[in-house]
């Protein structure tokens, strides 16, 4: 079972998803909370997977409580969920480690998807989220990101930047495979030290400081 905690103040709006995500026999909402830092607190306490937490709430909005779990509870995935879509706060929330960014109003077969695919260690954005990414890769990083990018690349050996590079480019595992004649699993192998050397919590922020970087694309 997925364990996922609800993190939004407007009871009804938690009912709504709870009531959603209950409908699915794979996962089971462990905890709701109505603040940040009630979230942050419960996803500890109940050791869950994933966190649905809301962009906008008291205490600790649903980007300060992204990055005090990434801090304190590196293990929870967690997925961003507003009714808003601005570019910067999509940026924000994947370059902090989210593993998603979700619309309030997404159909309910996209709620559970996306907590099925960031359970799996995925990452989920959703078509609006794709745009506000794909938007910014075409603008290209601000000069002191990229700066702060390229000297965390700098601790990766050669072959990693030139899996991390594949990954800036948005291939999967079996694609870079066999762009650089590896196998998929040496791939996979090779992610999962880029993303331990780099502290990224998925692919789509270790993508996106390849991107920082000047590598990829």
């Amino acid at each position: 079972m997925i364990r996922v905690l609800i993190a939004d103040d407007e009871p009804l709006i938690r009912a709504g998803i709870r009531m959603i995500l209950t409908s699915a026999d794979d996962i089971e909402v462990v905890a709701e909370a109505a603040d940040g830092r009630q979230a942050v607190e419960l996803a500890r306490r109940h050791r869950v997977d994933v966190a649905l937490l809301d962009i906008q709430m008291p205490a600790l909005d649903g980007l300060a409580a992204l990055a005090e779990l990434g801090r304190t509870a590196p293990g929870v995935r967690v997925l961003i969920l507003t009714t808003f879509g601005e570019r910067e706060n999509v940026l924000r929330a994947l370059r902090q480690g989210g593993a998603g960014f979700l619309l309030k109003d997404s159909a309910p077969g996209e709620l559970i998807g996306a907590v099925r695919a960031a359970a799996a260690g995925n990452a989920y954005l959703s078509p609006a989220a794709t745009r506000h990414v794909a938007d910014s890769l075409a603008a290209g990083p601000a000069t002191g990101r990229a700066e702060e990018a390229r000297q965390r690349v700098a601790a990766l050996s050669e072959r990693e930047r030139q899996v991390l590079a594949l990954l800036g480019e948005g291939l999967s595992n079996a694609d870079a495979g066999r762009r650089i004649h590896m196998s998929e699993a040496t791939v996979k192998t090779y992610v999962s030290r880029i993303l331990a050397k780099l502290e990224c919590g998925n692919r789509v922020q270790a993508a996106l400081l390849a991107r920082d970087a000047g590598l990829g694309g």
